[in-house]
């Protein structure tokens, strides 16, 4: 997991090795202070050599000057190495996501992937950064002031053999306590990411119902569920200060007493005691360092986790070997063709569904909710893979195309239409990078937008927000259309797409795809008989199975569900 995660450090090695190695001379100095403070005394202060004092005092200056410039050094490296580690994992994680399919998303959810690529990464870039500083800087301090110590006087450091053990079994109890807590409270955190995102996403139903208490509520419970798991976990690592504490001053408190008594028994000076205080509290200071290290790796453990979750998902579907990167054309072969979403469903979505489609032709589908309509025209560009069966296009099953080369020759127009923030312009040219003036034109009259994009002051130029808010939901469909006509596929899906829009709009687009491509294959699946009745075939979906297939004329002699459909339409549209 660590090596995964360390692949995104990259171009930050060189800071990322500079920060220990400074770190290091930062201890050494702080070794070697006690020495020489210890010479000063010896030889300076308690004979009253001022020569040695000023040596010795100078000496004592330039070691804290060096200390002081390493760990500047370290801690400047260790800060630029951990924002460009959190750049490239955070752009890491947000690539491999990109390469998800459906299911992979619907595993994780949106509102976890926001959370481990924002509030987990800041996490882990504040582990790394105090790691490769404290990780490096404590062992050594700890092992050179024992090693110190021990020269000075084996006697007294044994108090270190009985400290470091009993101090290790504490911090290790702690931990043991409080990673259940932090695994508990990271989950939290996705469910608190949600209600925020369902919350403002339904602003507008939310205000429509006045449900603006209720919200408030349900956010109050899930932040209070974090504060309560939070406080817990702090309350059980408050213990971690106490116990380094009674550590060290008991330490000091024997090395006190029994000190003096050696150096009242002459086998120390006080020059060497004075050196053993220091070598004590470097200890110590450094043990309580590396219990604030295992902290922040505890608590680092589960983003650690979610992080390596999300870089080592494997992508539900994948390319073949030799993948085919050309669409001869738009047909469309569905071969007793079954599928579900999991595989512990009860029951399959779509249930052995065969029809041919020629390239050009203009298909409708109804269905009453629920018939898995959005769900068959997700198969042609390979959202989803079939369970039984297979899907072809151009005479090619489709998953032996390439990806990105299929699904460049299928536009779909889905339910939940999406805009981005930026201008119009920019919002058509997802369809085709490319797309001068004059083709965004050309497709925004074929989609009925023309006329309402240039009554805005800003034309074509005019700023879309973010989910396209300040646009009308017929008016962002037929954006919508727009986009994708621009990329002029081979096989145009619309899910449901003019659902918003007038009956006359709904014709005039239908009639302007007739004209003007008429070799794209179309698919339009919509809740108005009159949206489909000139197609060239009509499919009528019920429980994921074809119920009827025909012409409108045909099928409202032999299909009783489009004959119900059309009669309960005609007689609404009358009344």
């Amino acid at each position: 997991m660590i090596k995964t995660l360390a692949r995104s450090i990259r171009e930050y090695k060189w800071a990322a090795l500079g920060s220990p190695i400074c770190m290091i001379g930062e201890v050494m100095m702080e070794i070697f202070i006690p020495l020489v403070l210890a010479e000063l005394l010896r030889q300076g202060i308690e004979p009253g050599q001022m020569s040695a004092v000023w040596k010795y005092g100078g000496l004592l200056a330039l070691c804290a000057l060096c200390s002081l410039l390493f760990g500047v050094a370290s801690a400047f490296f260790a800060a630029y190495a951990s924002t460009g580690f959190a750049r490239n994992l955070r752009r890491d994680m947000f690539s491999k996501v990109q390469t998800y399919d459906f299911s992979n998303i619907d595993k994780f959810s949106s509102a976890s992937i926001v959370t481990r690529l924002t509030s987990d990464v800041a996490n882990l870039q504040m582990t790394f950064q105090m790691s490769i500083r404290m990780i490096f800087r404590t062992p050594v301090m700890v092992v050179m002031a024992l090693v110190m110590a021990f020269r000075i006087s084996p006697k007294l450091s044994v108090i270190y053999c009985i400290a470091l053990p009993l101090l290790a079994f504490g911090l290790m109890y702690l931990i043991r306590k409080v990673h259940p807590i932090f695994t508990r409270v990271f989950k939290t955190y996705d469910k608190l990411n949600n209600v925020v995102q369902e919350d403002i996403r339904g602003i507008r139903v939310v205000k429509s119902f006045v449900r603006e208490d209720a919200e408030i509520e349900k956010f109050t419970d899930v932040s209070n569920s974090i504060y309560k798991d939070f406080t817990k976990a702090e309350r059980i690592m408050a213990f971690n200060n106490p116990l380094m504490q009674l550590a060290v001053y008991t330490c000091i408190i024997v090395i006190s007493y029994l000190g003096a008594k050696l150096v009242v028994g002459g086998e120390l000076d006080t020059a060497a005691l004075t050196a053993m205080f220091t070598y004590t509290s470097q200890i110590l200071m450094g043990l309580m360092m590396m219990s604030m290290v295992f902290v922040m790796f505890t608590m680092s453990r589960e983003p650690m986790k979610r992080a390596y979750e999300l870089l080592t998902e494997e992508p539900a579907l994948a390319n073949p070997q030799n993948p085919v990167t050309e669409v001869a054309d738009g047909s469309i072969d569905f071969e007793n063709v079954s599928f579900r979403y999991a595989k512990t469903a009860d029951r399959n979505a779509l249930d052995g569904i065969s029809v041919h489609i020629d390239a050009g032709m203009t298909v409708g589908i109804l269905g009453v909710t629920g018939s898995s309509k959005s769900t068959l025209v997700q198969l042609i560009p390979r959202l989803y893979d079939v369970n039984e069966g297979s899907v072809k296009v151009g005479g090619v099953d489709v998953r032996d195309y390439d990806i990105h080369a299929l699904r460049d020759q299928v536009s779909m127009v889905l339910q939940k239409n999406v805009l981005f923030s930026g201008s119009i312009k920019d919002n058509l040219r997802w369809g085709n990078p490319n797309a001068t003036d004059e083709e965004m034109e050309h497709a925004c009259r074929l989609a009925c937008a023309h006329d309402f994009i240039t009554a805005f002051p800003d034309g074509y130029d005019t700023h879309i927000e973010q989910g396209g808010t300040n646009v009308s939901g017929g008016q962002k469909q037929r954006l919508c259309i727009a986009r994708a006509l621009l990329k002029k596929p081979k096989i145009l899906i619309l899910d449901d797409s003019t659902s918003a829009v007038d009956t006359r709009t709904d014709a005039l687009i239908r009639k302007a795809f007739a004209e003007e491509i008429p070799g794209t294959t179309k698919l339009i699946i919509a809740q108005r008989v009159a949206s489909v009745q000139d197609s060239d075939l009509i499919l009528v979906l019920e429980g994921g199975k074809i119920a009827a297939a025909g012409k409108h004329d045909e099928l409202l002699q032999t299909s009783e569900i489009y004959r119900e459909v059309y009669e309960s339409q005609v007689k609404g549209g009358e009344e």
